[in-house]
């Protein structure tokens, strides 16, 4: 006999059994609440018949009292299962509880942490429909007898249902969701460690969640619905052989004004604290014959419209990289991330030299990745970078400047990508316990800096 079935409430199980799941929750979350029905624990699971029918589910699941004709049922019963909203049957934490149990539970603290919870798990994966709040509160089968019918074909279609002459029967053997499928839920994470971590405790350890990931996301709320439209609308072009162009109208936050720019869209890539398109086409604020990489944050895209490649505006490099089809790649960005510490891999890579205190060192540098190149030097290699990197009266300043630091300091050699504004970051948060040495135009910007805050503070 069959263990029961009892997989918890997940997005990626969910997405399993009807995707795309932002415009098929409905159906997925009836599948789930089916398969508790066909496979669950006793007290929940149908009495059928070894080979029934929709009219034998219908019998088992809702009242006497409920319609048997095609068009949607009314509120006939508060007490029919038809009456249940959907986060009735998603939320209650007992399937057998009425609607009128739910009213009494909704309000509670628990049920309104997993709600928001599930919500946000939504969010994640980009399966957050707009009205996901409308949906919690409609009738999941209060619907009609072909709808709960053709959920009957889908579990037939997946495996979970035999189809026989006169109707259905169950299955000896469950279909199992595939590894690859729980996979596809974190192989975008490019951190192989975190993408193993999450594969292994994604789903309850012994029923209680043991994995949480929390995300800086700056992307204002007002702004949630249009990022997801252009994410769904990136992903229609990019279906499309050979990938359209586009032009964005675009707030540059260096030239602080719209741009108008014909782009190549190449990858989605969530960096640090928000979603970026990366793209390669014509740079804001430069010549538009230059054609180069940059990364788009979504919020600041204010329209993205599909062009042709036959356009007149088309930047003649560009036009020549597609009739060559020699257009770039994502893993292309990757090994560029790869040659050097900063988000903005098409800016030259430089060399960096820091000095950090002993103690700052030891609790939150050492035996931490930043990029691979970032990595611990003698005091005597960080001297004979200096008269590598500078030369005459800078070279003699810096290494007079070493000389005059603890002995038991730390020092790390690092390739960057320069004005990257991550790195910049960083290293703004580690003040007061580093010291840029090298570049030197870097150092005196960190000094012009210092200066400027010192004055706040006078």
């Amino acid at each position: 006999m069959l263990e029961p079935w009892s997989e918890p409430l997940t997005v990626s199980y969910l997405k399993w059994l009807a995707t795309p799941l932002k415009q098929n929750l409905a159906q997925a979350a009836r599948l789930w609440v089916w398969l508790h029905l066909l496979y669950g624990e006793e007290l929940v699971r149908l009495d059928l018949p070894t080979t029934f029918t929709y009219a034998d589910c219908r019998h088992g699941l809702f009242s006497a009292s409920h319609p048997t004709q095609d068009a949607k049922p009314p509120l006939h019963d508060q007490d029919c299962p038809c009456a249940k909203t959907a986060a009735a049957w998603l939320f209650s934490g007992d399937l057998l509880d009425t609607q009128e149990k739910w009213v009494e539970i909704a309000a509670s603290t628990q049920v309104q942490a997993s709600i928001q919870q599930f919500k946000q798990m939504l969010g994640q994966h980009n399966e957050l429909p707009k009205q996901f709040d409308k949906f919690l509160n409609t009738r999941l089968f209060g619907v009609t007898r072909r709808t709960l019918a053709s959920d009957l074909e889908a579990l037939t279609e997946r495996g979970w249902l035999r189809s026989v002459a006169g109707g259905y029967q169950r299955v000896e053997t469950l279909p199992v969701m595939p590894t690859e499928s729980k996979s596809t839920m974190v192989d975008f994470l490019v951190q192989p460690d975190l993408a193993s971590m999450a594969t292994n405790l994604a789903q309850r350890v012994n029923g209680q969640r043991r994995f949480f990931v929390h995300v800086d996301y700056v992307v204002p709320q007002n702004r949630h619905d249009q990022v997801e439209d252009w994410q769904d609308l990136l992903r229609q072009l990019w279906q499309q052989t050979p990938t359209t162009l586009v032009s964005l109208r675009y707030w540059s936050v260096t030239l602080l004004r719209l741009c108008t720019l014909i782009v190549y869209p190449v990858c989605i890539y969530y960096y640090r604290r928000g979603p970026y398109l990366c793209g390669y086409g014509q740079v804001p604020g430069k010549n538009d014959q230059l054609v180069d990489w940059r990364n788009y944050r979504l919020d600041r895209i204010q329209s993205i419209t599909p062009i042709s490649w036959d356009e007149a505006a088309i930047p003649e490099r560009l036009g020549q990289q597609y009739r060559a089809q020699a257009l770039p790649e994502a893993d292309e960005i990757e090994l560029r991330m790869a040659e050097a510490w900063g988000f903005d891999y098409y800016q030259p890579p430089r060399m960096l030299l820091l000095r950090f205190d002993m103690l700052w060192d030891q609790r939150y540098i050492q035996n931490s990745l930043r990029h691979h190149t970032f990595q611990p030097i003698s005091f005597q290699q960080a001297q004979t970078l200096i008269q590598s990197e500078v030369q005459g009266e800078k070279q003699q300043y810096l290494l007079q400047i070493l000389l005059t630091r603890p002995s038991q300091d730390a020092y790390y050699r690092a390739i960057y990508r320069h004005n990257d504004p991550n790195v910049r970051q960083r290293l703004r948060a580690w003040r007061p316990h580093v010291e840029v040495i090298l570049p030197w135009d870097l150092r005196q910007q960190v000094a012009t800096e210092v200066r400027q805050e010192l004055e706040w503070y006078r």
